[in-house]
Formats: C-alpha cells, sequence, structure tokens
C-alpha cells in the first residue's frame, strides 16, 4: 500500500517550524511561491516562539507531534 505525501502547504510549515526551532534566519525559507512561502514564515514564526519559550529536545519534538496531530 503506498503512503500518500503529505500536504505541500504542511510540510512547508513543518521544515519552516524545524528551521526555527533550530534558530536559523527566516532568510533561510527556500521557497519562491508566496503561498508555499507564507506557510513557512508561519511555521518558522512559531517555531522561533517555541525556541524562545524553551521547546528543544524531547519537549520541542513532543510539541511537534501534537501540531501535526491537530492539523
Amino acid at each position: 500500500m503506498r503512503r500518500l505525501k503529505r500536504d505541500p502547504m504542511e510540510r512547508a510549515f513543518l521544515r519552516g517550524y524545524q528551521n526555527g526551532v533550530h534558530g536559523k534566519s527566516q532568510d533561510s525559507c527556500p521557497f519562491a511561491n508566496p503561498n508555499t512561502r507564507q506557510n513557512w514564515i508561519n511555521g518558522w514564526r512559531e517555531g522561533r516562539a517555541d525556541h524562545w519559550a524553551g521547546f528543544t529536545g524531547i519537549s520541542g519534538v513532543h510539541r511537534l507531534n501534537e501540531m501535526h496531530a491537530v492539523g
């Protein structure tokens, strides 16, 4: 049984979140499409907020799993 790919917008958000949590710059966004770029930046902003709140390591993974289950 083949696995379906995730929604590209969700993937952009999650990649942005991961970059934000790891403290990377917003300028590192790899997307040119305005909608995909906006989702990446939204994820990056949430990731930066979680980074500042101390959600790193295991707690960060837990937070990411919660967001993925809700979305």
